[in-house]
């Protein structure tokens, strides 16, 4: 019995649901900028996520989410490591989760561990800066903790940001942590900026920070308010060590780098709750947004001693405010239907403005939440945005109802193809439309996915493009009837389209403001009858698509449930081609690292549907790239050739990531999941459930001596350092 069968069925399909949920929203927040759900949201997911593995320590794994730190890089940069692990932080929300942080530190450090250093939690994206000699070498993001986005271009041109430091005892190397931000008034102006010059504005200012140091041109991002405050340092080397988080902060003000005046330093507990209580009534007195309070211990010796989880220091903490709340009219509740077929509610309410942005819309998930929240329609609200992109509606002001409200009543059939509404298996919560062939909300929502930059990256297929491809205005038909039909467009066939304008939020039409009536656009045609720029434009990106995109790309592009860029790049990269991919059994999808059975079972049966089959062989007749780049041939002996291995834990000499590229560099295949085909599991330190899994197996274990002697001389002469344990 494998140790996910420990736990009870239900325990497992919530990890597993929750885990999803977690890692889609730390890749939409951490890599697109664009976050969809509330901070609160995912607090709440990754709370219950935890409680779930501390009521069954086996489902606690070293790839699930309360193990790791941010999300994967996001392509669009150059990767580079951190010199060390930059670690994310452990939240509480109330005075209780404070006190059970600080008694647990007190009882790990076998005394008391002040004084603490307090200072406050900005709402801004990580970055780690790196000084050799004096002079700045290099800045990234942070990442998944280890390997972040190469953005020193754009860290130059912010003015806090020294190029070089001054003062005395420099270190040699010093790898410097901060939070880079926009002020709360710089936001507002460049917001108002880009509403003049036509463009979107930015969400809240963390996204725009986010946005703007993630610029390709880094004179955007000069013209920008960026700022950055230092808060602590990752390597420091060839000077006198501070002793202090204090002190470190002082040394570093001293070298000309940017350090908060509001931190303080304090004895003991009762010192630590009036800061944050007295930030709890100020919090909108820095020039910047703050969510809470981030509380150290400020002696290195006791830090060290208190030491960290896999993804948190036991030394810090954060103390989260409660996210922002506002009332206003909830006008109405409309439905829209998402590209699996998913039909969401969402409210429609009285314009208002919540942490810098005007709110219209707000998600409520589904139908019982509607009722759990016991909103009616014509409600006056508790709107919740905590700077979020998704604001959440907390529930109505029942005083002020006067009897004109009204229930929400959830439709039985596809606002968009009248089919009947169904769940997809029993006890699901959402309903969701089945014509996934052929509702006309699901294929444009499929095709605008497919174009976006994490997918195929089709420029100039934005939503009103992708709208007017697959919904045009009666008596026309659809050009594009599934996704198959992408790549078959021609200037011909995309001229005489007509397309009603819809909402990218709601998927809902969009009026004229002079007429009432629908907005109706011809987006590939001049007033002449000649093809658009747009309609040339997206015929010369389909084929540069064609020619050019990975196989990654084309995976993510299929809408294959669960399978976003990060597991897209591990199945092309381990099998090489769609076909493989295709073809591959459960079982050889799971051995694919990170992927598991369940995912296996989703990713078979999407290739068993014909039409989802049909997508394929249409792209593949088009011209679409169906496999992987060849790799470059190792001038290694292959000495590993044939023999598979599984990494796991920390080497002493090597990441992972590196460890499996020496091996196959020897002509070794690595894959995610031991089983009994492994020729020898690479075991570091905390190795976790797949060194269980080796020796109930009976699996070769090599630590970190028996992987250098394996990758210098070759099995055999490993094999004599290897660990066999009895199954």
């Amino acid at each position: 019995m494998s140790e996910l069968e420990e736990a009870p069925a239900a325990a497992r399909e919530r990890h597993a649901e929750l885990s999803e949920l977690v890692e889609d929203a730390r890749y939409r927040y951490y890599v697109e900028d664009a976050p969809t759900v509330s901070d609160a949201q995912f607090d709440t997911w990754f709370n219950e996520l935890l409680e779930l593995e501390q009521a069954h320590p086996e489902l606690q794994t070293p790839d699930s989410p309360t193990q790791k730190v941010g999300a994967p890089v996001s392509g669009e940069f150059a990767k580079v490591r951190h010199l060390a692990r930059m670690e994310s932080l452990d939240n509480v929300f109330d005075a209780e989760g404070m006190a059970a942080w600080q008694a647990r530190a007190e009882r790990l450090a076998e005394g008391d561990p002040g004084p603490y250093l307090c200072e406050l939690k900005i709402d801004g994206l990580a970055i780690a800066l790196v000084y050799r000699d004096g002079r700045l070498e290099r800045g990234a993001t942070r990442g998944d903790g280890r390997i972040g986005d190469d953005v020193t271009a754009n860290v130059r041109t912010i003015r806090d940001i020294p190029h070089r430091l001054t003062g005395d005892d420099v270190p040699s190397l010093v790898e410097v942590r901060g939070e880079v931000y926009i002020p709360v008034e710089g936001f507002k102006r460049l917001n108002e900026q880009l509403v003049e010059e036509g463009k979107p504005p930015f969400a809240n200012p963390r996204n725009s920070a986010a946005g703007t140091l993630r610029q390709k041109d880094p004179r955007v991002t000069a013209r920008r308010p960026l700022r950055m405050l230092v808060h602590g340092v990752g390597v420091w080397e060839g000077a006198a060590e501070p002793q202090s988080q204090s002190q470190v902060y002082e040394r570093l003000r001293a070298f000309g780098l940017p350090v908060s005046d509001l931190y303080r330093v304090v004895d003991g507990v009762d010192e630590v709750n009036a800061y944050i209580e007295h930030y709890r009534e100020h919090r909108h007195d820095p020039a910047y947004e703050i969510d809470g309070v981030v509380v150290k211990v400020d002696r290195f010796r006791v830090q060290r001693e208190l030491g960290s989880t896999s993804r948190a220091p036991r030394w810090a903490i954060a103390y989260k405010y409660p996210p922002q709340e506002v009332n206003t009219k909830l006008l109405d509740i409309h439905v829209g239907v998402g590209r699996t077929g998913r039909v969401t509610p969402f409210g429609v309410m009285e314009p208002v403005v919540v942490s810098g942005s005007t709110v219209t819309r707000a998600t409520l998930h589904n139908a019982a939440v509607v009722a759990k929240k016991g909103v009616l329609i014509g409600d006056t609200v508790v709107l919740r945005k905590a700077g979020d992109v998704i604001p959440e509606i907390i529930g109505p002001v029942t005083a002020l109802r006067d009897g004109a409200e009204r229930p929400f009543v959830m439709p039985t059939h596809c606002p968009e193809c009248g089919t009947e509404l169904a769940y997809e298996q029993e006890g699901d919560a959402d309903l969701r439309c089945p014509n996934a062939r052929g509702c006309p909300a699901q294929i444009r929502e499929r095709l605008y996915f497919a174009a976006h930059r994490n997918a195929l990256d089709i420029r100039g297929l934005g939503y009103v493009a992708a709208t007017a491809l697959t919904q045009p205005v009666p008596p026309q038909q659809p050009v594009v009837r599934t996704e198959a039909d992408l790549f078959d467009l021609t200037i011909d066939r995309l001229v005489p389209i007509r397309s009603v304008v819809r909402d990218q939020e709601s998927g809902l039409p969009k009026l004229d403001p002079r007429t009432g009536e629908q907005k109706i656009v011809s987006l590939f045609s001049n007033a002449d009858g000649n093809p658009s720029q747009a309609a040339h434009q997206l015929i010369a990106e389909l084929d540069r698509v064609k020619r050019e995109a990975p196989l990654w790309r084309v995976l993510v592009a299929l809408s294959i449930r669960h399978v976003g860029p990060p597991t897209a790049q591990k199945l092309a990269a381990e099998l090489r081609s769609l076909d493989a991919v295709m073809n591959a059994t459960e079982e050889e999808l799971a051995a694919v690292e990170d992927i598991g059975p369940r995912m296996a079972v989703t990713i078979r049966e999407w290739f068993q549907v014909d039409w989802h089959r049909e997508i394929v062989e249409r792209w593949r007749a088009a011209g679409v790239r169906m496999e992987e780049e060849a790799p470059a041939v190792s001038e290694l002996p292959q000495t590993l050739e044939g023999l598979t291995f599984v990494v796991t834990g920390t080497l002493p000499a090597h990441t992972r990531d590196e460890a499996g590229a020496a091996l196959a560099a020897r002509g070794g295949k690595v894959t995610g999941s031991v089983s009994k085909k492994t020729s020898f599991l690479i075991a570091g330190e905390n190795a976790g459930s797949k060194y269980d899994k080796a020796v109930s197996l009976g699996v070769p274990i090599l630590t970190g001596e028996g992987f250098a002697v394996l990758l210098d001389r070759g099995p055999e002469a490993a094999a004599e350092l290897a660990v066999t344990p009895e199954p």
